[in-house]
């Protein structure tokens, strides 16, 4: 498939916000059990907005996407079976509930509503959380489930490209949580950190398992069945047209095996090693920067890697237009 780098912004903006936003409530809720040190309200609001800004910066990529932007709303309207409507419908919730989870913490509406057992007290920043978190993770779902659920598209077609959209989304929303606390000082770079580590040892053992799943393909369509020929011996000579179309542009990122694997073996680096790297040696060094550097590396390598997953799904209509694709 053609790589289109709207989508690719579109994926890891908003993956790197959610992962940004369940940060800010996993630190809430670690304070609240008394496991790390509580923050000021500010925080936590600060760290909020920075994820909507990713969650906007996100939207507006896709619109990048559109041949006709103004017609965006009509992509809602088929939410009963389209996973991409369901994540037109779910975005923006996801996006007014960040919002109003960091007006909550900036307006100090932390006073307790109710309390569950002896000692928990619930106010609203809390039960904003925790919807919230439950939205981001539906928005994982129903982003990965664009693609999971094409089912003659072999390579996507698997529970793992689920568990690598939400792993990866969290492991970045939490390297910025870490690069966040390090920029303003804040004492949580390791809790943050921590988790981004250990997040993204999953995200990267998913992912190995997606792309050995991937080699061990056994594919469904033959040059036999894309053109109707039951015939053991065919060779293609020609597309069928003078020059290249739609089909040949869109269907295929019209670069080497050799591009693909030099991208693939970037993003396995950028993503899983040299973050983990800088993490680590901020943790020794007390750098404020390398959190901020290891974020930047992952990020960067997280656009690689999903260049890469969509560069690997195979169409089969490139089986009739192999002579160009």
């Amino acid at each position: 498939m053609h790589p289109a780098f709207s989508v690719i912004f579109l994926t890891t903006l908003i993956g790197a916000g959610q992962g940004l936003y369940l940060a800010m409530v996993t630190g809430q809720l670690y304070a609240i059990a008394q496991f790390v040190e509580a923050q000021k309200d500010q925080f936590y609001a600060i760290g909020s907005l920075v994820a909507l800004v990713f969650l906007i910066a996100g939207l507006v990529a896709s619109f990048f996407h559109l041949g006709r932007p103004e017609r965006a709303w009509r992509a809602a309207s088929k939410w009963r079976t389209s996973w991409l409507s369901r994540e037109v419908i779910i975005l923006p919730i996801v996006m007014a509930l960040v919002f109003a989870y960091a007006a909550a913490h900036w307006m100090g509406w932390t006073n307790p509503l109710f309390q569950l057992g002896a000692s928990l007290q619930v106010d609203v920043t809390l039960l904003l959380g925790i919807v919230g978190t439950l939205a981001s993770l539906a928005l994982f779902v129903c982003t990965a489930m664009i693609y999971a659920g094409v089912k003659f598209l072999q390579e996507w077609h698997t529970p793992l490209t689920v568990t690598n959209f939400i792993f990866f989304g969290a492991a970045s929303g939490f390297m910025l949580a870490a690069a966040y606390s390090a920029y303003i000082g804040n004492p949580l770079v390791t809790f943050f950190g921590t988790w981004a580590v250990i997040l993204t040892f999953v995200g990267i053992g998913s992912r190995l398992m997606h792309l050995r799943r991937n080699g061990r393909i056994k594919r469904k369509s033959t040059v036999q069945t894309a053109i109707g020929v039951r015939h053991n011996a065919l060779v293609q000579r020609s597309q069928g047209a003078m020059g290249g179309s739609f089909n040949t542009r869109e269907f295929f990122h019209g670069q080497s095996d050799r591009v693909v694997d030099m991208v693939r073996y970037a993003f396995l680096i950028l993503v899983f090693p040299l973050p983990v790297l800088l993490i680590g040696a901020a943790h020794v060094t007390e750098s404020p920067n390398l959190p901020i550097l290891a974020f930047l590396v992952q990020f960067v390598g997280l656009m690689a890697e999903r260049w890469s997953f969509f560069a690997e799904a195979k169409h089969p209509q490139n089986l009739y237009y192999q002579s160009v694709a």
